[in-house]
């Protein structure tokens, strides 16, 4: 897995991104299981932080004189109990998405399968949820929690990149299939989630 991660991360290219989804291991579960236990790790690195930030939000606002930070923080029970949902939250979410940019895929004539973008995305998204959960971690550092931020959103458009790039390898076809297979499908995705929140 770390070599597929390090060739996903650092050697893009469709022959990268074709090769790691013609591997005899790409399978979805394997791509589930990855995106489970980067998403568990990354909430465990970043809940705490996260927590912090809130008390620091609801004092500085004056609504923990009213007993809200209880609610909020939740300890580290709270931590315990959260990052396992939110790994299962992540894994139906990276399925969804996945799901629509195949099928997308497919009507664009793209060639590989859901097994397959599943395992070549996985092996893009994982590590970077790995680096997020440290980078999160990291921004509850007085006054250097900007720059890690701005760190965050930047590797968070370089794995955009890299996951337009597997879709086109993967598919074998254009950049502007790819880019819409993609882009639509997180879209579509994320209204779907919000849609379900409400």
């Amino acid at each position: 897995w770390f070599s597929g991660w390090r060739d996903a991360l650092t050697r893009p290219s469709d022959q990268t991104y074709t090769r790691i989804a013609q591997s005899p291991n790409a399978k979805s579960s394997t791509a589930f299981l990855w995106i489970f236990l980067g998403s568990l790790v990354s909430s465990l690195l970043a809940l705490p932080a996260q927590t912090v930030v809130m008390r620091q939000i609801m004092e500085s606002t004056g609504l923990a004189d009213q007993g809200i930070p209880a609610a909020t923080g939740g300890g580290i029970a709270g931590i315990i109990c959260g990052a396992p949902i939110a790994a299962v939250i992540s894994v139906v979410f990276f399925a969804i998405v996945v799901g629509i940019v195949q099928f997308l895929a497919k009507m664009f004539g793209g060639t590989g399968t859901f097994d397959q973008l599943a395992y070549a995305i996985a092996a893009i998204v994982a590590p970077f949820y790995l680096v997020s959960g440290l980078l999160g971690l990291l921004s509850a550092i007085p006054y250097a929690g900007a720059c890690f931020g701005i760190l965050g959103f930047v590797l968070g458009l370089y794995v955009l990149v890299l996951e337009i790039m597997a879709v086109k390898g993967v598919n074998q076809f254009g950049w502007g299939a790819a880019i819409v297979s993609l882009v639509f499908s997180v879209f579509c995705a994320s209204r779907c989630f919000f849609c379900f929140l409400a």
